[in-house]
């Protein structure tokens, strides 16, 4: 009894397949872990002032550590009929904010605009329970543009 065996064409062919789907595997677990993908986002406030501007803060949470987010203010004009982002800042340090927190119930503390030109706006956001909030901070909206203060 001869127990080596020739392979078979369709031996090769799945074997092939194997180890190309292996490959693939490889190379994409390699690829998401790199940091291709867009970071988890979530808009925690928005105010829309008469047809003038449309302000929004959005939590992007960190590639780099789960429990880290940052806080995207942005600021939009109507233009044809649709809202254009005119400006856009970041809120405190980046990846300086809990992801769960601001994400949860209770994370934005103060949020308050005027439909005025130019518009104060001020933003409080929570920093963990135990903690409280954040001191207020203040922007200035002018012409479409953020300015600190």
């Amino acid at each position: 009894m001869n127990l080596t065996r020739k392979p078979t064409r369709r031996g090769v062919t799945a074997a092939l397949t194997v180890a190309v789907a292996a490959a693939l595997g490889a190379a994409g677990a390699g690829a998401s872990s790199a940091g291709t993908t867009a970071p988890q986002t979530r808009q925690i406030a928005s105010s829309t002032l008469g047809s003038d501007y449309r302000i929004t803060l959005t939590a992007l949470r960190s590639p780099e550590d789960e429990y880290a987010a940052s806080v995207r203010l942005q600021v939009f004009t109507q233009s044809g009929g649709a809202w254009k982002e005119t400006d856009r800042v970041t809120v405190g340090d980046v990846d300086g904010w809990f992801w769960y927190p601001l994400t949860g119930k209770g994370a934005v503390c103060a949020f308050s605009t005027a439909s005025t030109e130019p518009a104060p706006l001020t933003v409080s956001l929570l920093l963990t329970p135990s903690l409280g909030c954040s001191e207020p901070a203040h922007y200035t909206v002018k012409e479409g543009r953020v300015y600190a203060g």
